[in-house]
């Protein structure tokens, strides 16, 4: 079985709790000495089996081995990775059973993350899951007033536009923005522009 590590949890003595993403649900599994181990660490993909042995406590994972990223030995990628990890978690955490895009959804964020500029990845990632939950705004009106957008708007969270007056917030091109939540690509924005709706999307993921 494969997954993503959501969270780390310590239990007793050198035990863990592991919480991992698999393609068809979310749960949390025992490892007993698992704080010795570096192989578990947020945001690692790993390889595992479970133990369902012992029905009165959380199955316990063995048999682990990591599935390796080249950047996974680039400090700030990973850092950048652990903070996506734990918007993904905080989002999922209620959630037990479900379907494979969020798994699919990391595996190709991971994928992406050693050649493109993670965070533009992030972006893009986030558009993708705010259209598949439903939740993805493409009206060219103002969420706050209902008005007709202009030419520069101003993101919420969820990535909901409305105009710079209305919540006083930093701007950008409309047109450009509007393309790339169509496109689910944010390809033709700037890294300046990538920063803005990376800031907006670790507000309101």
């Amino acid at each position: 079985m494969k997954g993503f590590i959501l969270s780390i949890n310590k239990a007793k003595n050198e035990d863990i709790i592991v919480t991992v993403l698999t393609s068809k649900d979310i749960r949390s599994y025992y490892r007993f000495f698992g704080a010795r181990h570096s192989i578990l660490q947020l945001g690692y993909m790993i390889d595992f089996e479970v133990d369902e042995s012992n029905s009165n406590f959380l199955p316990r994972i063995k048999s682990i081995s990591q599935q390796p990223f080249s950047w996974l030995f680039d400090k700030n990628r990973l850092l950048l990775w652990q903070n996506f990890i734990t918007r993904v978690y905080l989002h999922l955490k209620d959630t037990s059973s479900l379907d494979d895009f969020y798994y699919q959804l990391l595996l190709k964020s991971a994928i992406k993350w050693q050649k493109q500029n993670p965070k533009r990845v992030l972006c893009d990632s986030y558009i993708e899951l705010l259209d598949y939950e439903g939740r993805l705004y493409k009206d060219d009106i103002c969420f706050i007033c209902q008005s007709p957008l202009e030419e520069d708007v101003s993101l919420m969270s969820s990535y909901k536009l409305a105009h710079p007056r209305c919540i006083y917030g930093s701007t950008i091109s409309k047109a450009k923005l509007l393309e790339a939540l169509r496109e689910r690509n944010t390809i033709n924005l700037d890294d300046e522009e990538i920063e803005y709706l990376y800031l907006v999307a670790q507000k309101s993921f």
